[in-house]
């Protein structure tokens, strides 16, 4: 049976659903693999809230969201001068940046060692990045990494993460993450490797859907073998719209909905992370990255610039990126740190323009609000209790400087908490106080727009789902229910619930 983290049963019972309006179900439970019994909902719709048109709230965008820029939009209400901010935080965020010693004012700096020369080439279109295709070329790499880590070997290991000083123990000689790609003169560290395996899924009307399991291996590493203890993790961009809106959610409105050993005895066991704030110098609530394994959009950043392009800013001063003691040629490339930046390769009136840029990434607004196919689907998602971990809504609070973030009820559905997303998903590498089974619920806004802005429809942390179907069947740990539910659902309830998480 699958375990909380506190290594007690977690009681994956499908529960009446007790919906207001609805007629009270128990739906039967099935197996991963298993043809799961046809499920009866009533027709009684979950009504719309005033607002929920608007996922950003009056920060949502009002400007065209048919091109491939329906994520690149500022928010709403912004100003001028915040519009200007805006702007010149978007070239330096799509800016290609160069190895130093270089001409070019302020973009020099690159790797040594590195994942990306742009922001945006993680972020499609400020958007979802994509897994590369399996055997593919070795520097092809960009919107998606490994992560590496290894157990804690000593005293010191284990009192830094108890403190929260770090998330976790790196690599030896790779370091936290694999750079595929070196500036001229040096060695790349090696490239991911991605093998694929169909496995297919009945599902309770008889459809038959094929889920790939990825398993991931490094290929020609150029530095030596790995710890014998490391641990592999991969990571595909997420989507930049509204991480704002989600920073300005109250602590304390995250937290109350957290319930670690299950007391209302649900199923669900949502989890803080707790995460050190270099920004702050203490332990701080972790919001952002596939684990919350940061605490902040500037940190968030920071940590971005740092591991995927080597560059250093006011929170990660160091230039050589992610380079190890192991690799004494990258520590002692040159850097494009200089005094008109602060000593810094990103200096802090740039790095403020990208952290302002990031934060007001608008939110686009519904599609399709009404049409009785989506209000249908919202429907069967609330049955199916999905919003226990993908809460609809929150209210910001007051945002210093921002006052079109401030105070706005948002819908971005996520509670930001981590759980326990069982076996199929896990990547068996703690980060934090995160474990190797537990995610951080993903914000649903915007998601139905992934192919026209990223061009490509793959979901999870990985990209392993091809769709948000397979998404929704990769779901265990405490989503088993929901996913079982899913599962029996006949063919257009299925669609329907689809258009509804598309429509958001």
């Amino acid at each position: 049976m699958p375990q909380s983290p506190n290594n007690r049963p977690l009681r994956l019972r499908l529960p009446l659903l007790l919906v207001p309006g609805l007629t009270a179900v128990c739906l039967a439970a099935a197996a991963l693999g298993g043809a799961p019994a046809p499920v009866r909902i009533s027709e009684a719709a979950i009504p719309n809230e005033p607002g929920e048109e608007s996922p950003g709230g009056s920060a949502t965008t009002r400007d065209s969201i048919d091109t491939r820029e329906a994520f690149s939009h500022f928010s709403h209400g912004i100003g001028l001068e915040g519009e200007a901010k805006f702007k010149v935080g978007n070239a330096i965020f799509r800016k290609l940046w160069v190895s130093a010693p270089s001409s070019t004012t302020s973009s020099d700096g690159l790797g040594p060692l590195y994942n990306s020369r742009s922001c945006q080439s993680c972020h499609l279109k400020d958007g979802r990045g994509r897994p590369p295709a399996a055997n593919f070329p070795a520097d092809t790499a960009e919107s998606m990494f490994l992560r590496l880590s290894i157990p804690p070997q000593n005293d010191e290991h284990r009192r830094l993460l108890a403190e929260r000083h770090v998330n976790t123990i790196n690599e030896p000689t790779y370091g936290e993450q694999l750079q595929n790609i070196a500036i001229q003169g040096l060695d790349n560290e090696g490239h991911m490797h991605i093998d694929y395996k169909e496995e297919p899924l009945a599902l309770g009307d008889g459809t038959v859907v094929s889920l790939r399991r990825p398993t991931y291996s490094i290929e020609g590493l150029k530095y030596g073998p790995l710890h014998p203890d490391t641990m592999l993790s991969p990571r595909v961009a997420p989507p930049m719209i509204g991480v704002g809106l989600l920073e300005a959610i109250p602590e304390a409105d995250i937290r109350t909905r957290a319930d670690a050993g299950d007391k209302d005895k649900d199923g669900i066991s949502g989890r803080t992370n707790e995460v050190w704030s270099a920004e702050h110098n203490k332990v701080a609530l972790g919001r952002f990255g596939w684990k919350a394994g940061k605490p902040s959009v500037r940190e968030q950043a920071a940590g971005a610039f740092a591991g995927d392009m080597g560059l250093s800013t006011p929170l990660v001063p160091n230039p050589s990126g992610d380079c190890t003691a192991a690799q004494p040629a990258c520590l002692n490339a040159p850097n494009g740190n200089t005094e008109r930046d602060g000593g810094l390769e990103v200096g802090a009136k740039l790095f403020d323009h990208v952290v302002f840029y990031s934060q007001n990434l608008a939110v686009p607004p519904r599609r399709n609000f009404n049409d009785p196919a989506v209000n249908r689907g919202k429907t069967l998602f609330y049955a199916l209790r999905c919003q226990s971990c993908h809460t609809p809504s929150f209210t910001t609070g007051k945002v210093e400087g921002q006052p079109h973030l401030s105070k706005q009820k948002i819908w971005p559905y996520t509670d930001l908490l981590l759980h326990d997303m069982g076996e199929g998903l896990a990547d068996n590498r703690p980060e934090g106080m995160a474990d190797g089974r537990e995610w951080r619920t993903a914000p649903l806004w915007g998601l139905g727009l992934t192919r026209l802005v990223s061009g490509h429809t793959q979901f999870l942390h990985d990209g392993r789902a091809r769709s948000i179907e397979e998404a929704i069947l990769w779901h265990a740990g405490e989503a088993k229910s929901a996913r079982d539910g899913y599962a029996a659902l006949s063919k257009a309830d299925r669609e329907a619930l689809i258009k509804f998480v598309e429509s958001l």
